[in-house]
C-alpha cells in the first residue's frame, strides 16, 4: 500500500508512460479500440479499486497541487497550436459548418438532459458538461471543465466511457459514408469546388524547428508562468454559483493561450508533446481518485451520449440541405468537434490526403471553443437541473 506522495506520483508517472510507449512503440492490439487515454483512465481505476494508495495527507498534497499547477500549464500549451490567423484560412463555408456542428452537439446535450435528467443523480449536469467541451474540443477541454466545475472524480469515469464507446462508433459511422459522398452532394447540391480552392491555400501548421532542450525549457517555464498570473489574477474576479476561481483561473489560461498561439512563442517546437504529457498525468490523478463499484450508471449515460450523437447527425444532415453543405465538411466538421486532431484528419484522408490540412486546422479551432462551449451548455444543463 502505498502513502507516499512521491512514490504515489512516480508510479502514476510510469503508468503514463508504459500506455504512451505501448500505443506508440509497440503499438499494441488493445490501441485500435480504445484511445491510449482510456486505458490509462481504467488501469489507473482498477489499482485505486484495489487499495493500491490510500489518501494520506503526503498524496492528498500531491493531488491538489499538481492537478491545480498543471491544468492551466497543460491548457495554454495545447492552445499555442491555435493560430487563429491560420484557422481564418479556411473559408467561410468550413467555419460554418464547425459552428454548425457545435451548435448540434450542444442542442444535442440540452434535449437529452432535459428529457432524461431525472434518471441521473443531482450533479450530473456537471459530468454532461465535461463530455460537451470534449465533444466540441478535446480531452484537454474536458479535463479543463472539470476544473472550473469541480466535477466529482468519481464522475469522469462516465464521461470516458462515453467519449470512447460513443466516439468510436460515430467514426465508423462516418467513414462509412465516405462511398456515397457524391450522392449525398447532389441531394445537399453542394457546390465541392470551394474545398479544392481551400485546400491549396492550406498548409498544414508545423513548426521549423526541431525539439531540443532551449526550445521545452522555454515553453515548460512559460506555460508555468502563465499557469501563476492566471492563478493571480483569478483571485480578484468574482466568484458565483456556476463559477468558481478555479473556472477562473482555467479561462484566464486559455485566453492567454489564444493571444501566445499568435506570436513567436507558438513557433517552438514541443508544446504539444509537453501539453500532453501534463493531460496524461493530470488524467491518472482524476482517476486515481475513482473507483469501479462507483460506475453503476454507466449503461444509462452510454445509451444518452447515443442519443447526443443522433440528434447531432439528424441536425447536421438538415443544416448540410439549408446551407448546401457537402459529406466531406458536415463530417469532418462533426469530426473536428468530437474526436479532434486525432480523428478529423482520418477522415479527410479518406477523401483526399489533401485535405488533411483542412482536418487539423478545424480540430485545432475546437481546442479554442471546447471550454468555452462546455461552460455554456453546463450553464444551461444546471438551469435544467434546478
Amino acid at each position: 500500500m502505498i502513502e507516499s506522495g512521491f512514490m504515489y506520483l512516480a508510479v502514476l508517472a510510469i503508468m503514463a508512460a508504459s500506455i504512451v510507449f505501448l500505443e506508440q512503440r509497440i503499438q499494441a492490439k488493445i490501441f485500435k479500440y480504445l484511445p491510449g487515454i482510456v486505458v490509462l483512465y481504467f488501469a489507473v481505476m482498477l489499482f485505486s479499486t484495489f487499495g493500491v494508495w490510500q489518501k494520506t495527507e503526503s498524496i492528498n498534497t500531491v493531488y491538489i497541487t499538481l492537478k491545480t499547477n498543471l491544468l492551466p500549464a497543460m491548457i495554454f500549451l495545447m492552445l499555442l497550436g491555435a493560430d487563429m490567423r491560420q484557422i481564418f484560412k479556411l473559408g467561410k463555408k468550413m467555419l460554418v459548418a464547425f459552428f454548425l456542428a457545435s451548435l448540434s452537439i450542444a442542442l444535442g446535450f440540452i434535449f437529452t438532459f432535459a428529457l432524461f435528467h431525472t434518471y441521473f443523480e443531482a450533479d450530473a449536469w456537471k459530468a454532461f458538461a465535461a463530455l460537451s467541451g470534449s465533444w466540441m474540443g478535446g480531452t484537454g477541454n474536458m479535463v479543463a471543465i472539470q476544473g472550473a466545475l469541480d466535477v466529482p472524480d468519481s464522475k469522469m469515469g462516465y464521461v470516458l466511457l462515453i467519449d470512447s464507446i460513443d466516439y468510436a462508433i460515430w467514426v465508423m459511422i462516418l467513414l462509412a459514408l465516405v462511398p456515397i459522398a457524391n450522392h449525398f452532394n447532389a441531394w445537399s447540391k453542394a457546390d465541392t469546388s470551394v474545398i479544392d480552392r481551400v485546400s491549396e491555400k492550406l498548409t498544414q501548421n508545423k513548426s521549423s524547428e526541431k525539439i531540443d532542450f532551449a526550445s521545452l525549457f522555454m515553453l515548460l517555464s512559460s506555460s508555468l508562468l502563465v499557469c501563476a498570473f492566471s492563478q493571480y489574477g483569478a483571485s480578484f474576479l468574482p466568484e458565483t454559483s456556476f463559477l468558481s476561481t478555479s473556472g477562473w483561473v482555467v479561462l484566464c489560461a486559455t485566453v492567454f493561450g489564444i493571444l501566445f498561439a499568435m506570436t513567436s512563442l507558438a513557433k517552438l517546437a514541443g508544446s504539444m508533446e509537453l501539453g500532453n504529457i501534463m493531460l496524461y498525468l493530470i488524467v491518472a490523478l482524476v482517476a486515481s481518485r475513482a473507483n469501479f463499484s462507483e460506475l453503476t450508471e454507466a449503461p444509462l449515460y452510454i445509451f444518452a451520449g447515443f442519443m447526443v450523437i443522433a440528434v447531432h447527425g439528424v441536425l447536421m444532415v438538415i443544416f448540410a440541405k439549408l446551407f448546401k453543405l457537402d459529406l466531406f465538411v458536415i463530417g469532418v466538421a462533426s469530426l473536428a468537434n468530437i474526436g479532434g486532431v486525432a480523428s478529423a484528419p482520418i477522415l479527410a484522408s479518406a477523401y483526399s490526403r489533401a485535405l488533411i490540412p483542412i482536418g487539423v486546422l478545424m480540430a485545432m479551432m475546437g481546442y479554442v471553443i471546447g471550454t468555452f462551449g462546455g461552460l455554456t451548455v453546463g450553464k444551461i444543463l444546471q438551469m435544467i437541473s434546478a
